[in-house]
Protein backbone atom coordinates (compact mmCIF):
# COMPACT_ATOMS: atom_id res chain seq x y z
CA UNK A 1 0.00 0.00 0.00
CA UNK A 2 1.45 3.34 -1.10
CA UNK A 3 1.64 6.42 0.93
CA UNK A 4 -0.78 9.09 -0.22
CA UNK A 5 1.06 12.39 -1.46
CA UNK A 6 -1.24 13.91 1.75
CA UNK A 7 -0.21 11.47 4.25
CA UNK A 8 3.63 12.53 2.75
CA UNK A 9 3.11 15.73 3.26
CA UNK A 10 2.16 15.59 6.97
CA UNK A 11 4.57 13.43 8.16
CA UNK A 12 7.31 15.41 6.57
CA UNK A 13 5.85 18.22 8.29
CA UNK A 14 5.56 16.32 11.64
CA UNK A 15 9.40 15.84 10.98
CA UNK A 16 10.66 19.04 9.80
CA UNK A 17 12.29 16.83 6.84
CA UNK A 18 11.13 15.01 3.52
CA UNK A 19 10.21 11.81 4.79
CA UNK A 20 11.94 8.62 2.93
CA UNK A 21 11.40 5.62 2.21
CA UNK A 22 8.11 4.95 3.33
CA UNK A 23 6.20 2.26 2.66
CA UNK A 24 2.88 2.76 4.71
CA UNK A 25 1.44 4.31 7.26
CA UNK A 26 1.13 1.21 10.02
CA UNK A 27 -0.11 3.67 12.84
CA UNK A 28 -3.02 6.47 12.26
CA UNK A 29 -4.02 8.13 15.77
CA UNK A 30 -7.91 7.92 16.65
CA UNK A 31 -7.63 11.71 15.71
CA UNK A 32 -6.64 10.91 12.48
CA UNK A 33 -3.40 11.85 11.87
CA UNK A 34 -0.38 8.99 10.46
CA UNK A 35 1.18 8.60 13.28
CA UNK A 36 3.85 5.18 12.48
CA UNK A 37 5.54 4.73 9.34
CA UNK A 38 6.95 1.51 7.85
CA UNK A 39 10.02 2.68 6.08
CA UNK A 40 12.11 0.44 3.75
CA UNK A 41 15.24 -1.51 4.72
CA UNK A 42 17.03 0.75 1.99
CA UNK A 43 16.16 4.49 1.42
CA UNK A 44 16.10 5.33 -2.29
CA UNK A 45 19.75 6.28 -2.12
CA UNK A 46 20.38 2.72 -1.08
CA UNK A 47 21.56 3.86 2.43
CA UNK A 48 20.59 0.78 4.77
CA UNK A 49 17.59 1.74 7.13
CA UNK A 50 17.25 -0.92 10.01
CA UNK A 51 14.26 0.94 11.42
CA UNK A 52 11.35 -0.57 10.19
CA UNK A 53 8.13 1.21 12.05
CA UNK A 54 9.57 5.24 12.73
CA UNK A 55 7.65 7.18 14.45
CA UNK A 56 6.02 10.31 12.98
CA UNK A 57 3.27 12.11 15.32
CA UNK A 58 4.84 15.28 17.48
CA UNK A 59 3.08 14.49 20.42
CA UNK A 60 4.40 10.82 20.54
CA UNK A 61 7.66 11.30 19.89
CA UNK A 62 8.10 14.35 22.71
CA UNK A 63 6.54 11.76 25.27
CA UNK A 64 8.78 8.88 24.52
CA UNK A 65 11.85 11.22 25.45
CA UNK A 66 9.40 12.35 28.14
CA UNK A 67 9.97 8.83 29.30
CA UNK A 68 13.53 8.42 28.11
CA UNK A 69 14.76 10.85 30.05
CA UNK A 70 12.43 9.96 33.58
CA UNK A 71 14.91 6.76 33.30
CA UNK A 72 11.99 4.38 31.62
CA UNK A 73 14.65 2.87 30.15
CA UNK A 74 17.03 1.72 32.33
CA UNK A 75 13.85 0.64 34.84
CA UNK A 76 13.13 -1.57 32.00
CA UNK A 77 16.38 -2.83 30.86
CA UNK A 78 17.24 -3.97 34.78
CA UNK A 79 13.95 -5.77 34.46
CA UNK A 80 15.25 -7.83 31.36
CA UNK A 81 18.26 -8.81 33.06
CA UNK A 82 15.69 -10.40 35.88
CA UNK A 83 12.15 -11.86 34.46
CA UNK A 84 12.79 -14.73 31.66
CA UNK A 85 9.25 -14.20 30.62
CA UNK A 86 10.30 -10.45 29.38
CA UNK A 87 13.38 -11.47 28.09
CA UNK A 88 11.85 -14.20 25.90
CA UNK A 89 9.18 -11.60 25.23
CA UNK A 90 11.44 -9.19 23.71
CA UNK A 91 13.65 -11.89 21.81
CA UNK A 92 10.35 -12.85 19.95
CA UNK A 93 9.39 -9.42 19.06
CA UNK A 94 13.25 -9.07 18.06
CA UNK A 95 12.95 -12.11 15.62
CA UNK A 96 9.27 -10.96 14.60
CA UNK A 97 10.80 -7.43 13.68
CA UNK A 98 13.41 -8.77 11.75
CA UNK A 99 11.06 -11.51 9.38
CA UNK A 100 8.90 -8.64 8.92
CA UNK A 101 12.15 -6.48 7.53
CA UNK A 102 13.58 -9.28 5.73
CA UNK A 103 10.04 -10.14 3.93
CA UNK A 104 10.53 -6.86 2.61
CA UNK A 105 15.00 -6.56 2.25
CA UNK A 106 17.14 -8.23 4.03
CA UNK A 107 19.68 -5.86 5.22
CA UNK A 108 22.10 -9.22 5.77
CA UNK A 109 22.14 -8.25 9.83
CA UNK A 110 20.24 -9.42 13.21
CA UNK A 111 20.37 -6.01 14.57
CA UNK A 112 16.38 -4.91 14.65
CA UNK A 113 15.81 -1.68 16.77
CA UNK A 114 15.25 -0.03 20.10
CA UNK A 115 18.13 -2.45 21.09
CA UNK A 116 16.53 -5.86 20.65
CA UNK A 117 17.03 -8.56 21.66
CA UNK A 118 19.02 -8.00 24.62
CA UNK A 119 18.83 -3.81 25.51
CA UNK A 120 16.37 -1.15 26.07
CA UNK A 121 18.00 1.66 23.90
CA UNK A 122 14.72 3.76 22.14
CA UNK A 123 11.39 4.24 23.36
CA UNK A 124 10.70 5.88 19.91
CA UNK A 125 11.49 2.55 18.00
CA UNK A 126 9.34 0.21 20.92
CA UNK A 127 6.67 2.78 20.69
CA UNK A 128 6.42 2.68 17.26
CA UNK A 129 6.51 -1.41 16.71
CA UNK A 130 3.89 -1.61 19.93
CA UNK A 131 0.86 1.14 17.71
CA UNK A 132 1.82 -0.51 14.77
CA UNK A 133 1.37 -3.91 15.45
CA UNK A 134 -0.84 -4.01 18.30
CA UNK A 135 -0.76 -4.35 22.09
CA UNK A 136 0.40 -8.07 22.16
CA UNK A 137 3.58 -7.87 20.11
CA UNK A 138 6.44 -5.84 21.98
CA UNK A 139 5.71 -6.21 25.96
CA UNK A 140 8.18 -3.37 26.82
CA UNK A 141 6.31 -1.28 23.57
CA UNK A 142 2.79 -2.07 25.26
CA UNK A 143 4.20 -0.54 28.60
CA UNK A 144 5.60 2.34 27.03
CA UNK A 145 2.37 2.80 25.44
CA UNK A 146 1.14 2.69 28.35
CA UNK A 147 2.87 4.94 30.42
CA UNK A 148 2.91 7.73 27.84
CA UNK A 149 -0.93 7.91 28.23
CA UNK A 150 -0.86 7.58 31.57
CA UNK A 151 1.94 10.23 31.57
CA UNK A 152 0.05 12.40 29.30
CA UNK A 153 -3.73 11.51 30.07
CA UNK A 154 -4.50 13.78 26.91
CA UNK A 155 -2.99 11.97 24.49
CA UNK A 156 -5.35 8.73 25.17
CA UNK A 157 -8.26 8.88 22.87
CA UNK A 158 -6.53 11.06 20.45
CA UNK A 159 -3.28 10.00 19.76
CA UNK A 160 -3.45 6.92 21.93
CA UNK A 161 -6.00 4.18 21.25
CA UNK A 162 -8.59 4.92 24.55
CA UNK A 163 -8.62 1.15 25.02
CA UNK A 164 -5.03 0.43 25.31
CA UNK A 165 -4.11 -1.26 28.37
CA UNK A 166 -3.07 0.66 31.34
CA UNK A 167 0.06 0.23 33.34
CA UNK A 168 -1.53 -1.33 36.17
CA UNK A 169 -3.62 -3.74 33.30
CA UNK A 170 0.29 -4.55 32.71
CA UNK A 171 1.40 -4.87 36.19
CA UNK A 172 3.46 -1.47 36.10
CA UNK A 173 2.67 1.96 37.38
CA UNK A 174 4.45 5.44 36.63
CA UNK A 175 5.83 5.39 40.30
CA UNK A 176 7.89 1.60 39.30
CA UNK A 177 8.95 2.36 35.96
CA UNK A 178 10.19 5.81 36.12
CA UNK A 179 13.53 6.76 37.97
CA UNK A 180 13.57 10.60 37.68
CA UNK A 181 10.43 11.77 38.38
CA UNK A 182 11.53 15.89 39.33
CA UNK A 183 12.69 15.85 35.41
CA UNK A 184 9.32 14.68 33.98
CA UNK A 185 7.65 17.16 36.12
CA UNK A 186 9.80 19.87 35.24
CA UNK A 187 9.72 18.97 31.51
CA UNK A 188 5.50 18.93 31.95
CA UNK A 189 6.20 22.38 33.56
CA UNK A 190 7.43 24.26 31.23
CA UNK A 191 5.68 22.75 28.66
CA UNK A 192 2.64 23.93 30.17
CA UNK A 193 3.91 27.80 30.07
Amino acid sequence: MAVSQADNEIMSKQLGRQIRGALEVSYRTPDGQPAVVKTAPKLPDGTPFPTLYYLTDPRLTAEASRLEVAGVMRTMQARLATDEDLAADYKAAHEHYLAERNAIESLGTDFSGGGMPDRVKCLHVLIAYALAEGPDRVRLGTEAVALAAAHMPKLSGTAIPADWPTPEQLGTSIAEAFEDHGAVDEMLYEEDQ
